[in-house]
């Protein structure tokens, strides 16, 4: 199993990286934004890769630039009928934090805007994964994905998708408004309010 790959950055385009490490070059497919915002070619860079093993097409590596989103990853391909391709379409449109806050409140219809991913699709993401997000950290989004497993029974995490939607109404994006309350500490003891407050000093 390769878990990670430190070396040159060889080629990228809208799919795929190829990354020199040891004498060998390693192609990995990435999200496109992730591959979008990685350093120009010949610049030394970190990838933790996942290895996956297809009747047709082999083995190949799946590379991201933070553990956060591997994790993420792996998560989603456990979801009946979602596989690497897919899994990778929903991380090219949204980050891990952006993709936990979906699941956690519902959001299926943003989690559909993703490439080869419909509505039933969508819907197995949010039902497969929205109970195991309780142990599932992320980089940024502890706090809130923590939180998730009570969103269900009207606690914390509805209290935290209220006041993401409140900080959405003060004109911020989704993307900024889920990362300042996932910066919020012990968010899964607070009301929506408090939350509202105290994410506001990172925004």
């Amino acid at each position: 199993m390769i878990g990670m790959l430190v070396g040159t950055l060889e080629y990228k385009d809208l799919s795929t990286a190829v990354i020199l490490a040891g004498g060998i070059g390693f192609e990995v497919q990435m999200p496109a934004s992730e591959l979008a915002t990685m350093p120009p070619v010949g610049s030394e860079v970190r990838v933790y890769t996942h290895m996956s093993v297809n009747e047709n097409t082999g083995i190949n590596l799946v590379g991201f630039l933070t553990r956060e989103a591997l994790k993420m990853f792996r998560m989603l391909i456990t979801v009946s009928g979602i596989g690497p391709k897919a899994a990778l379409g929903i991380l090219s449109v949204m980050d891990p934090a952006d993709l936990s806050v979906a699941i956690m409140t519902g959001d299926e219809a943003t989690i559909a805007k993703a490439p080869g991913i419909g509505k039933k699709s969508a819907a197995k993401v949010v039902l497969e994964l929205r109970d195991k997000m309780d142990w599932q950290a992320y980089s940024g989004a502890e706090p809130v994905a923590a939180s998730v497993g009570t969103v269900a029974s009207g606690g914390a995490g509805t209290a935290a998708a209220e006041a993401i939607e409140a900080l959405m109404a003060l004109g911020y994006s989704k993307s900024d408004a889920s990362k300042a309350v996932s910066k919020v500490e012990n968010a899964s003891q607070l009301d929506a309010d408090d939350i509202l407050t105290r994410s506001l000093r990172y925004l």
